[in-house]
């Protein structure tokens, strides 16, 4: 097994762009492209196996904000997404699923409501 089966690269997105935030500080965003879409597709070109996509939008604002970009990402590649960000709803995550998410990450939700995330 090659160590590409071992990484996941991630497109994170801010205002509808693919961003790296320094230091998680959303003033400070360096901006890789304004198509987070075309970028996902280029690591699938180079190999990835699977992608992870993190809506920084809705990390910061608890819901997601960027769902039609995370939806043509998963109609435009043929690798598993993975998603973070925002997800702090039972439906918000149903509608990530729906879309073709095979995975979503869950943070705040897993320690503000244990039922909720057991569900």
């Amino acid at each position: 097994m090659s160590l590409k089966e071992f990484i996941i690269p991630a497109v994170d997105i801010k205002e509808g762009r693919a961003v790296r935030l320094y230091k998680g500080d959303p003033n400070a965003v360096k901006v890789y492209g304004d198509n987070p879409v075309e970028i996902a597709k280029r690591w699938e070109e180079k190999g990835a196996k699977h992608l992870h996509i993190v809506d920084l939008d809705g990390a910061f604002e608890g819901i997601p904000k960027n769902y039609k970009i995370v939806e043509q990402i998963v109609k435009s590649v043929n690798v598993p997404i993975e998603f973070g960000g925002g997800l702090r709803t039972y439906e918000a995550v149903k509608k990530m699923i729906e879309i073709g998410v095979e995975r979503v990450v869950i943070g705040s939700l897993a320690y503000q409501d244990k039922e909720l995330f057991e569900k």
